[in-house]
C-alpha cells in the first residue's frame, strides 16, 4: 500500500512543519515537479531550526550526545551532502572544525571515547585542546530563508497557519514535519516522541571566527553574535526561559573564554523532539496519505538533505537507498 501510494505519484503535497526539515523536504518535492504547500503558524524561522546553533558535527554529536554515539557513520554520510546542497542555494558552510578545552582528566576521556568511536582528536600543540576539522556549521536563519526562497521561486506556497486534518482530503500526501507538535493527531507513530526543550545564549561579543569551541557542559559557536548552548531539557513543551539553566550555561562559556564575562547575553528557546534511538522518523505512516519527517533530535539541520532525499523518493516511487531502514517510520509501532 505505502509504495503504491509513492508510486502512483502526488501531484499536490502538504508539507507541515517549515523548519529545517520541513523546508529542505518542500525544496526536494518543488524541484521533483510537485505542487507543494508548506503550513506553519509562525513566521519563518521561529521554531527551533532557526534557534538552533546550525551544527552539522557527527563528531561533536558522537562524543557527547549519547544517542549519537552508535550513528556515527550515517552522521557523517548526511554531513558529505551538504556541499552539494548548500552551493546552489549560496548557504556558506564554516569548516573551522572542533576545539575541546578542558581539564586533563576530562580531556583525557574524551580523546578516549573519540578513540573508541574512530574518530580521534589532534592534540593542539603545547595547549589543553583537542582539535577536529571534521564537525561544519552554517549560519541558521539565513539558511532557513533560502530553502524558502528557493521552494518559493519553484511554485511551493506557504501557508501561515497549521495544518490540520480536515486539510488532507485536499492532498495526494501530507509530509509532517512539525517537530515536537502533534502533527494535527494525524499519525499513531509520533506518540513514541519526547520533546527536548533547548535553552541558548547569544551574546553581543566574543570569538567572531574560528571553530566551535567545546568545554565540560557547553559550546561557543563564533559569529557576530556567538551562541552559547545548549540545555537539553525533557519533557518539556514552553518556550519559558529558566534562568538557573542559562545561568549555568553563562558560567561554563566564561570559564572557556572569560572576555565573555563583559556580553551582554539573550536567551532563544526552541523544543525538538527525540525518537528511543536518536534518528529521526522518515516515511509512510499507518494512517494512510501521512508521511512522517519528525524526531531528529539535536540533528534536524544535520539530517535535512537527507531527509529530504527520502521523503521525495517515497513520493516518487523511488528506491530511498540504504539508510531508509535506519529510519522507518514504524519501526517502534512494529515491535
Amino acid at each position: 500500500m505505502e509504495t503504491k501510494a509513492g508510486a502512483q505519484g502526488a501531484t499536490a503535497v502538504a508539507v507541515a512543519g517549515a523548519g529545517a526539515i520541513g523546508s529542505a523536504v518542500a525544496l526536494a518535492l518543488a524541484r521533483a515537479g510537485l505542487a507543494v504547500t508548506v503550513f506553519d503558524p509562525r513566521p519563518l524561522g521561529d521554531n527551533a531550526s532557526g534557534v538552533a546553533a546550525g551544527m552539522l558535527a557527527p563528531v561533536a554529536e558522537a562524543l557527547f550526545d549519547p544517542a549519537s554515539a552508535s550513528h556515527l557513520d550515517l552522521l557523517r554520510r548526511t554531513r558529505d551532502l551538504w556541499p552539494a546542497f548548500a552551493a546552489p542555494l549560496g548557504v556558506l558552510i564554516q569548516r573551522g572544525g572542533l576545539r575541546v578545552e578542558g581539564d586533563t582528566a576530562w580531556l583525557c576521556a574524551v580523546a578516549a571515547r573519540a578513540e573508541a568511536l574512530g574518530a580521534p582528536l589532534n592534540p593542539a600543540d603545547g595547549e589543553r585542546a583537542l582539535t577536529s576539522y571534521e564537525d561544519w556549521r552554517i549560519e541558521a536563519r539565513p539558511a532557513l530563508k533560502a530553502l524558502h526562497d528557493a521552494a518559493q521561486a519553484l511554485g511551493a506556497r506557504f501557508e501561515p497557519r497549521a495544518f490540520t486534518a480536515d486539510d488532507l482530503a485536499a492532498f495526494s500526501a501530507v509530509v509532517l514535519a512539525t517537530g515536537a507538535a502533534d502533527g494535527a493527531g494525524l499519525a499513531p507513530e509520533l506518540s513514541v516522541l519526547t520533546p527536548i526543550r533547548g535553552q541558548i545564549l547569544r551574546a553581543d561579543r566574543g570569538p567572531a571566527d574560528g571553530p566551535v569551541l567545546r568545554g565540560e557542559g557547553v559550546y561557543i559557536c563564533p559569529g557576530p553574535r556567538p551562541a552559547v548552548g545548549a540545555t537539553m531539557e525533557f519533557g518539556r513543551y514552553d518556550l519559558a526561559v529558566d534562568t538557573t539553566a542559562t545561568e549555568d550555561l553563562r558560567r561554563a562559556a566564561i570559564r572557556l573564554r572569560p572576555q565573555l564575562a563583559q556580553a551582554v547575553f539573550a536567551t532563544e528557546v526552541g523544543v525538538r523532539a527525540t525518537t528511543p534511538d536518536g534518528l529521526p522518523l522518515v516515511g509512510w505512516s499507518a494512517t494512510p496519505k501521512v508521511m512522517l519527517a519528525v524526531g531528529a533530535r539535536r540533528n534536524g539541520w544535520l539530517l535535512a538533505p537527507l531527509v529530504a532525499d527520502l521523503v521525495a523518493a517515497y513520493l516518487m516511487g523511488d528506491n530511498p537507498g540504504p539508510d531508509a531502514a535506519s529510519f522507518d517510520a514504524r519501526r517502534f509501532s512494529r515491535t
